[in-house]
């Protein structure tokens, strides 16, 4: 039909395009005539007009026959839109709409408003969500009999953080690190892979300079090291931490993290900037076998929760200055074995400014076996200090910890204690290499001597 209708269409057009023509020239001619044939005749009265009324019978025949084409170019025209409103009514079609063109002014308006909903969105909630990542890389080798010298991929630690509003914030270390685990003294995993482990996991709600709230997993409050460095040798003046600050799954023997709730904030002191951290938690894993992990992250083995209490001053008359003690206490329950009541005491003076730090931390951690007169106590302490050149910082630490043999949680502590000395040189804002010996004396055990060579970076 469609084909039909275009065929048509064309010849409508023709023969209404010639009808039109000749009709024009024909009256244009009759006209010229009769205003001619009056003067000729004037001209010659005696000749007879034959020959003109031929002509002019002539001319109206013509122009009858016009008028006839035309009526049939209406008829056919007729039809055609007779035969196109029946090709509506069969198959309407909607015409396309044709895409305007945007001009430059319509792209500007159009960009601003999106820019406008994005930041009603962002001021709404206020969320920005960053992402921080720490990595180190180590040479080693030690004269312990098993160990090999060896390069070592050490912790890769993403730090996310995010305002959700204006008193909430998101905090989280996603640390990526290769096994095996170090349960107090006893190894868990294979070797050479690499797992993930959720460090840090906290919701945090600021009221005021006197009421922090934190909820979730958290670095336990207990002295000092354990809440200023995290999971990152770069910010570190060493190549890793105090053996008493160890994590868990590296051997060490504290709660470093709690997961639960902490408050924290200053207590109106004056100059003496007086703070105070409470923290209530899980208490830490201390059944058989010792590979479980030690932080109860979802469920905890019993009712009893641990408790942790720590007061520290930040003098204004001494810049740099800061001293502290805590308190922590716990109930272990280890399977086939009486409960044990852990008490730990920590207590801290450290003076840091910008070239130079000295830290000094020493703490006790007591065992005592339910339904007995035992008793352990556990001393340590670590004293670490250094003084920066230019772009090289010396430093020096020595560390000491003293545990019995029959100690009932971590029996393979026993004494360790020596020396440390580095340098660290900042190649750059987000790059640090050091250089560090080891010195450690073991009773009843050969020493270790140990060296070291680490890049810690940032990005």
């Amino acid at each position: 039909m469609n084909f039909s209708v275009l065929q048509l269409n064309t010849s409508f057009l023709s023969l209404k395009e010639n009808c039109s023509r000749l009709l024009v020239q024909g009256s244009l001619f009759l006209l010229g005539l009769l205003v001619v044939a009056p003067i000729v005749r004037a001209q010659e009265p005696g000749e007879a007009p034959a020959s003109d009324k031929e002509t002019l019978q002539l001319l109206l025949k013509r122009i009858s026959l016009l008028e006839d084409k035309a009526k049939k170019v209406d008829e056919l025209e007729a039809r055609i839109k007779e035969l196109e409103a029946a090709k509506l009514q069969v198959a309407p079609v909607e015409k396309p709409a044709i895409p305007t063109q945007p001009t430059v002014a319509s792209e500007i308006e159009s960009e601003s408003a999106g820019e406008r909903a994005m930041s009603e969105r962002m001021d709404v909630s206020k969320t920005l969500l960053r992402i921080r990542g720490f990595g180190d890389t180590t040479l080693h080798g030690d004269t312990r009999k098993g160990d090999t010298t060896a390069f070592t991929l050490g912790q890769l630690d993403l730090f996310v953080t995010s305002d959700i509003s204006e008193k909430f914030k998101f905090l989280s270390e996603i640390v990526f690190e290769g096994g095996p685990d170090n349960i107090y003294g006893i190894r868990r995993g294979e070797a050479n892979v690499f797992g993930v482990d959720v460090e840090r996991f906290l919701v945090q709600y600021s009221h005021n300079d006197y009421l922090n709230i934190e909820a979730g997993r958290f670095h336990t409050a207990i002295g000092y090291y354990n809440t200023a460095y995290h999971h990152s040798t770069w910010f570190q003046t060493t190549t890793g931490r105090p053996f008493l600050f160890e994590f868990e799954d590296r051997g060490g023997i504290l709660p470093v993290h709690t997961v639960g709730v902490s408050a924290s904030g200053a207590i109106p002191s004056g100059g003496l900037g007086l703070h105070y951290v409470a923290e209530v938690g899980n208490e830490r894993e201390a059944r058989s076998p010792l590979t479980q992990e030690p932080v109860q992250n979802v469920i905890d083995d019993q009712n009893h929760k641990a408790y942790n209490l720590a007061l520290f001053a930040r003098p204004e008359a001494i810049r740099g200055l800061q001293v502290g003690l805590s308190a922590y206490r716990d109930l272990l329950a280890p399977v086939n074995s009486p409960r044990v009541g852990e008490t730990i005491l920590a207590a801290h003076a450290v003076f840091i400014l910008p070239k130079f730090e000295w830290l000094n931390e020493a703490l006790v951690v007591r065992h005592s076996v339910f339904g007995s007169s035992q008793v352990f106590n556990t001393p340590g302490f670590y004293t670490q200090i250094s003084k920066q050149f230019g772009s090289y910082r010396p430093y020096f630490r020595y560390q000491y910890v003293n545990a019995a043999n029959n100690e009932p949680i971590f029996p393979d502590i026993q004494l360790r204690h020596g020396p440390s000395v580095g340098l660290r040189y900042d190649a750059s804002e987000s790059v640090a290499l050091k250089l560090q010996y080891d010195y450690t004396a073991l009773r009843g055990q050969p020493a270790i001597n140990a060296l070291a060579l680490q890049v810690g970076f940032t990005f």
